[in-house]
């Protein structure tokens, strides 16, 4: 049961937001009444908490199937940026923006974490185009990561429109791509451009 209150809540943040979305609402949906969900959560913030956890660990998880895919570096990013679009296409305003603003305790232990993962990725996504030659090699792995990191994420912290996220997604990993592209990078980034036009 547990699990399913989670599932449910995720994505009635993620819809409707964490500010919006009542304990009320969740027990009316999930058809039980608030003393059972209270049984499993103390109070809204806990079901927060865990709900952001839950998505978390599933962004993870798509980046990972994705990267077992065999896209070159530059496609992969593009196929990442794809599946959260869809993700969270349903959402009014950026979820990140919203926890950020009511919820900044979780929002920041969430960043944390973000940080040391996504980081890992992000690392390893570079080694492959540095290999593949899409990348060029003399590129600081270290801080193009937090470059690209600090771009991303201020696109999502500091956007209420979630409409407008995609847009701006794509013109910060077209941006970010450009500066470390080699020739044949630069080529592939065109090829997506033309390919993922929004």
């Amino acid at each position: 049961m547990k699990e399913k209150i989670i599932e449910k809540a995720s994505e009635m943040f993620l819809s409707l937001g964490f500010k919006s979305v009542t304990m009320d609402d969740i027990a009316s949906e999930l058809g039980i009444s608030k003393k059972t969900l209270y049984k499993y959560f103390n109070n809204k913030y806990a079901l927060v908490e865990e709900s952001t956890g839950v998505l978390h660990s599933s962004c993870l998880n798509i980046i990972e199937k994705i990267t077992e895919q065999g896209f070159n570096a530059i496609e992969e990013n593009f196929e990442i940026k794809k599946v959260f679009k869809e993700m969270f296409q349903n959402a009014s305003s950026s979820p990140i923006y919203q926890l950020k603003k009511y919820y900044p305790k979780i929002h920041k232990k969430t960043m944390e974490k973000e940080v040391v993962l996504f980081s890992e990725c992000l690392k390893k996504n570079f080694t492959k185009g540095i290999a593949q030659g899409y990348y060029r090699e003399d590129i600081n792995i270290d801080l193009v990561t937090q470059f690209y990191f600090s771009l991303v994420f201020s696109v999502h912290e500091n956007t209420l429109e979630n409409h407008k996220i995609p847009k701006l997604e794509q013109e910060a990993l077209a941006y970010h791509t450009r500066a470390i592209a080699t020739k044949k990078g630069i080529l592939e980034l065109e090829n997506q451009l033309k390919n993922n036009q929004l």
